[in-house]
């Protein structure tokens, strides 16, 4: 499985920005993605995930309300919508495949086996 993030950049504080991650190989047909985030000299943090076969989403509180994870199975892509931006969403975001026919979410990041490269959020004051 391979998974390519894109689509992060600058932004000011109380401003939005949408990150995908496209995921391709042998993905399997029911699995589950997740965002995670690590912003600087702190420890990776879980931000999202999503069931790519049913409507199920997990948020980490302090996203909920401004954060909307979704998907596009025909993409096998995963996007993140970011509004009301922070400073301290200011982070590289990761985005990780259970691995196939796993479609529980979790927090934990020992459960994801695959793992795309970062992508930059950066959100100024």
């Amino acid at each position: 499985v391979q998974l390519q993030a894109s689509g992060g950049g600058l932004v000011q504080a109380g401003g939005s920005l949408g990150i995908a991650c496209a995921a391709s190989g042998r993905t399997g047909s029911s699995y589950a993605l997740g965002w995670f985030r690590r912003a600087p000299e702190k420890e990776r943090e879980f931000v999202a995930a999503i069931s790519m076969r049913t409507d199920a989403t997990l948020y980490t509180e302090s996203v909920k309300g401004r954060f909307t994870i979704t998907r596009d199975n025909n993409k096998n892509t995963m996007y993140l919508q970011m509004s009301s931006l922070k400073p301290e969403d200011t982070a590289i975001y990761f985005c990780a495949h259970r691995g196939a026919s796993s479609t529980y979410l979790t927090r934990d990041p020992s459960l994801y086996r695959y793992w795309g490269q970062g992508t930059q959020v950066t959100v100024s004051s």
